[in-house]
C-alpha cells in the first residue's frame, strides 16, 4: 500500500495549530490530491483515500493542496483547515466567479518559453497571482534549445522586478532542471502556471519521471501517468510537491490590488506624487508619472499595462446595474 508522511506532504505548524478538539486530535490529516466532478483523491500517511465530493461542507470552495481531517479511515471528513496560501483567478468566459487554482502553495513556477508564446504582458498577469496570494513566483524559461538570443528573452524579463529569479532550461535535458533542486525539497509545495505548449508536460515528466516509469506515485492509483487535464498533485524526484494546472489561455485576475501594485513597484513609487490628489496622469501640471515618462525614469509600456489591470479591477468591482446588467 502507498502511503505519505505528514513531512513528505508539507505538513506545517500552522495546520497543526489550527486543531483544537479532542476529536481532531485524534483524526489524521490528508490533503487533496485531485478533484473530479463527483469526488476526490487524497494522501495521507493511511494511503489514497477517494471521497464523494458531497460529503465536504465546503464543496463548492475545495481546492487541490487543501489539508483536511479525517476521523477513521472510509469516515467522512471532518473540516477542511483554513489555507495558509491559495492561489485565486476570475473564471474564464463570461462567468463572474472566482476560481480556485491551488492552495497551500510555496513557490509559483511561471513557465514560458522562448517561442511566439513569449509575453510579458502575460507574465505581469502571473505575478500579480502570485504577489497578491504572498506565494514566491519563479519564472521558467523553456526552449531554450529554440532560440540563438536567449539574453533577450532574459533581459525582457529582469527589468520586471528587481531581484525576481528567472531559470532557464531545456525540459528534454534534465541536466538543465539542476538549478531547480534547490527549490524542490521535501515538504516544498509548487504550483506550476502556464499556456499550454510551453512545455509545462515534459517539464513535469522530468522532475517527476512520471512519463517514464509505472512504479512512479499518481495521484489516483500509485502508477506513473500525467494528466494536464485536471489540477493534480505529483512527488518530485527531489522531495518536494508539485500541483500541475491545466493550461491557461486567458489568466483573468480577481480581487488582486495590492498584487498589481507589489508588481509593477517601478509605477508605485511614483503615485502619489503628484502636485493634485486627483491627478489623472494626462495632462495636469504637476504629474510625477507624466515626468517620469518623458525623462525615461518610466517605461510607457509598463504603464500602459498598469493601467490595463487597474481598470479591469474597477470594472470587476462595478455593481452589477453600473455595468448595464440588471441585479439578480
Amino acid at each position: 500500500m502507498i502511503s505519505f508522511s505528514l513531512d513528505q506532504l508539507g505538513w506545517k505548524p500552522y495546520f497543526q495549530q489550527q486543531i483544537k478538539s479532542s476529536e481532531e486530535s485524534e483524526s489524521y490529516p490528508a490533503r487533496i490530491a485531485q478533484i473530479h466532478r463527483t469526488h476526490c483523491v487524497v494522501w495521507s500517511s493511511k494511503g489514497i483515500e477517494t471521497f464523494e465530493i458531497g460529503v465536504f461542507k465546503e464543496r463548492k470552495n475545495l481546492a487541490v493542496g487543501d489539508w483536511i481531517l479525517v476521523p477513521n479511515v472510509g469516515e467522512r471528513p471532518l473540516r477542511v483547515l483554513d489555507r495558509e496560501t491559495v492561489l485565486i483567478r476570475k473564471a474564464a468566459g463570461k462567468r463572474t466567479h472566482d476560481q480556485l487554482i491551488a492552495a497551500n502553495v510555496d513557490t509559483l513556477f511561471i513557465v514560458t518559453s522562448c517561442d511566439q508564446d513569449f509575453n510579458v504582458s502575460r507574465i505581469e498577469r502571473y505575478l500579480a497571482l502570485a504577489y497578491e496570494a504572498r506565494i514566491q513566483p519563479v519564472i521558467i524559461l523553456t526552449k531554450t534549445d529554440l532560440t540563438k538570443d536567449l539574453d533577450s528573452y532574459k533581459e525582457a524579463l529582469l527589468v520586471l522586478q528587481n531581484g525576481l529569479r528567472i531559470e532557464c532550461v531545456n525540459a528534454k535535458d534534465t541536466s538543465s532542471l539542476t538549478s531547480l533542486s534547490s527549490l524542490c525539497t521535501e515538504g516544498h509545495t509548487i504550483a506550476l502556471v502556464g499556456s499550454s505548449g510551453v512545455g509545462k508536460s515534459t517539464l513535469i515528466n522530468s522532475l517527476t519521471d512520471a512519463g517514464q516509469s509505472t512504479a512512479d506515485v499518481s495521484v489516483e492509483d500509485g502508477k506513473g501517468q500525467h494528466t494536464t487535464t485536471s489540477r493534480s498533485l505529483h512527488l518530485l524526484n527531489d522531495g518536494g510537491l508539485l500541483i500541475d494546472t491545466p493550461g491557461i489561455r486567458e489568466l483573468q485576475l480577481s480581487d488582486c490590488e495590492s498584487g498589481i501594485e507589489d508588481t509593477f513597484d517601478d509605477v508605485s513609487q511614483f503615485l502619489g506624487h503628484c502636485k493634485f490628489n486627483n491627478c489623472q496622469h494626462k495632462t495636469e501640471k504637476g504629474c510625477a508619472i507624466k515626468t517620469a515618462l518623458e525623462t525615461g525614469e518610466l517605461d510607457s509600456r509598463r504603464w500602459e499595462s498598469f493601467q490595463k489591470l487597474q481598470n479591469e479591477q474597477k470594472q470587476r468591482d462595478l455593481p452589477r446595474y453600473e455595468k448595464g446588467r440588471p441585479r439578480k
